[in-house]
């Protein structure tokens, strides 16, 4: 901190600490507002001005404060910290990275600075600079067991499971015992595809936390998955439904039901005790009843909007109902609203084109233009091979060897297939880790081709790209993908490595990656307007905002994919 405040002027402090004490704010308020006029260069009357007004729950006088204080003393740690807190309960990640900066870069700055800073970094989908201050954390505080489990968190989310497991590990070794260590635990181990591991460990925190929802959700889909029996994933459940979490676990048991096919029997189970629920409930309602009654449907919606007015996935659900119910107009005034402050919401970009299709709006053929933005390319033999059908089966053999589950994951696209755990790009198998060269070509030609223009796609490009996030798809015969999009991304993917018998037929299209049907109800109906067939070795490419899904697959054998998202970054030159 600054120093060279006379010793009347830290009475003054004082005393105003002391009124804060008594709770006699305003009085606290005038002192340190006259302090800091007598004592201009000092940080220290704001910050403690800025307690003052925090707890009278001023928090933008708050937040003001703080900025001052460490626009006179950029290192002063408690004002970070405070300055960080109020910022990321704002909602305000960006400002917390932009004005922390050089508190955060002195040789052992304040912890809860850097779990704040990490924080932030969460919250910015920046999963790299987020651990990097977890490690930052360990450095300082090595024999912290809470600071290695933060760690592991980080590093999972990350999709390191290796290393998210050995810090894992290390929190123990120093004394940890949390259930919510064997929960990170047992996820890296699933990330790794040690599938018996993983759930030896998600029992240990169940057993050590019976009420723990998280851990029963995990252990539930992971028996789902290796099963392919909904009893069997119920039966995980049905020991918490005699905790304080029933009314959460019967939302996870819903889920799984419709899962499994039967959104009707899951919206009874969550809906058995009658009456209005919480928010929680009730959006959980509204997502499973729009399949068979949107008119309910919208009711819950509402009803969840009520209780909670702030929620953007409410008001999400909202327009969806208003759609599913034939009300286009009414979803339109509320999607225009809502782009206005996350106008790069690829699923609210789709609501939109959505209702402008329902309403005849010329705009929708403009937002998805297919021959402009949809486009199937072949990929290209990374280094090491010599032809393209010789990479795709070394390819095919690595990623079916990840593949071994039965079953879908829950909130996924997918029915009747599976999808690997662990982020493909992290992979350290030859081809999978070739897999990145092989599309590198295909994508900066897409964003080449592209070029500028004002649309909510090519507005954003920049010339560059960075992916984000690879995972891959077996789906079985009859499988397929419902209708979605993708609300994080700017272009999406699907890689056709392997694939049945019998996806030749252009009436039936079997297997067909299709575009433009809502993976909503609407009224009236909406078809797709695009389709195209692949072939092996094709990367097709599209905006994530717009509509995609796959007519069930032939009976020939498995259709083995890899999907990945991209967002911009500006060229290297």
């Amino acid at each position: 901190m600054s120093t060279g405040p006379s010793p009347h002027f830290s009475g003054d402090l004082q005393r105003a600490v002391d009124l804060m004490r008594q709770g006699r704010l305003a009085d606290a308020e005038r002192l340190l507002e006259t302090a800091a006029r007598q004592a201009p260069q000092d940080a220290r009357p704001h910050f403690f001005l800025a307690l003052a007004l925090r707890h009278r729950g001023d928090a933008a006088g708050a937040t003001r404060e703080l900025a001052l204080a460490l626009d006179l003393d950029p290192l002063f740690q408690d004002a970070a910290v405070e300055l960080a807190r109020l910022l990321n309960a704002g909602g305000e990640p960006e400002r917390v990275i932009a004005l922390t900066g050089p508190a955060a870069a002195v040789a052992r700055p304040a912890e809860a600075l850097l779990v704040e800073r990490a924080r932030a970094f969460q919250a910015l989908d920046r999963p790299e600079e987020r651990l990097a201050e977890r490690e930052r954390i360990v450095a300082l505080y090595p024999a912290r067991s809470s600071a290695y489990h933060n760690l592991a968190a980080a590093l999972g989310d990350a999709g390191h499971a290796q290393r998210a497991e050995a810090a894992a590990r290390q929190a123990f070794a120093l004394g940890g015992k949390a259930p919510e260590t064997w929960l990170v635990l047992a996820r890296a181990l699933q990330g790794q595809n040690r599938l018996d591991e993983a759930e030896q460990a998600f029992r240990r925190a169940v057993a050590l936390r019976p009420s723990y929802v998280e851990a029963l959700r995990d252990l539930a889909q992971l028996r789902w998955m290796r099963t392919g029996r909904l009893d069997a994933a119920l039966a995980e459940l049905a020991p918490g439904l005699a905790t304080e979490q029933a009314g959460r676990l019967r939302m996870v048991m819903a889920r799984f039901h419709d899962a499994a096919g039967d959104a009707a029997t899951g919206y009874r189970l969550l809906t058995q005790a009658g009456g209005p629920g919480s928010a929680e409930t009730e959006s959980a309602a509204a997502q499973l009843a729009i399949g068979f009654d949107p008119e309910r449907a919208l009711a819950h919606a509402l009803r969840a909007e009520a209780l909670a007015p702030a929620s953007g996935s409410i008001r999400h659900q909202v327009i969806d109902a208003l759609l599913a119910t034939g009300q286009p107009q009414q979803a339109l005034d509320r999607i225009e609203t809502q782009l206005a402050l996350t106008p790069l919401d690829q699923g609210l970009i789709a609501a939109q084109w959505t209702a402008w299709r329902l309403l005849g709006d010329g705009r929708a053929d403009a937002l998805y233009d297919y021959d402009a933005f949809v486009s199937a390319m072949t990929i290209e033999p990374p280094p090491g091979w010599s032809s393209l059908p010789d990479y795709l089966g070394d390819l095919a053999a690595s990623l079916r060897s990840l593949h071994g589950f039965t079953a879908h994951p829950l909130d996924q696209s997918l029915r009747s297939g599976t999808q690997t755990s662990a982020d493909l790009l992290r992979s350290d198998d030859p081809a999978i880790r070739g897999f990145r060269t092989a599309i590198d070509g295909a994508i900066r030609r897409y964003v080449e081709i592209l070029g500028a223009g004002s649309d909510p796609f090519r507005a954003r490009r920049r010339g560059g790209y960075r992916l984000k996030g690879m995972w891959s798809v077996r789906l079985s015969p009859g499988g397929f993908h419902v209708d979605h999009v993708h609300p994080q991304g700017w272009i999406s993917s699907a890689c056709y490595i392997a694939l049945p018998d019998g996806m030749d037929d252009e009436e039936a299209r079997a297997g067909w990656i299709r575009f433009g049907q809502p993976g909503i109800p609407t009224a009236p109906p909406l078809e797709a307007g695009h389709f195209v067939r692949p072939q092996p070795g094709m990367l097709v490419l599209f905006p994530s905002y717009m509509w995609h899904g796959t007519v069930p697959c032939p009976d020939g054998g498995d259709r083995l994919t890899i999907a990945f998202d991209v967002l911009p970054e500006d060229a290297i030159q």
